[in-house]
């Protein structure tokens, strides 16, 4: 493989991985908002606030 070949199968990578994360995190969000069931609706904003907490830069 070429280096041009690299970069852009790492272009690509990073795509995919940027649309699942986008993804999930959508899904989560309409769940959180949208369950019938308060315990979906608390589960759904756990797993919110794991895949979006903030992490320090120390």
């Amino acid at each position: 493989m070429t280096l041009p070949q690299l970069f852009h199968d790492g272009v690509l990578a990073t795509g995919a991985a940027t649309l699942l994360y986008t993804t999930t995190i959508t899904l989560a969000t309409i769940t959180a908002l949208a369950a019938p069931n308060p315990d979906q609706r608390r589960n759904a904003r756990q797993v919110l606030a794991l895949l979006l907490r903030r992490r320090s830069t120390n």
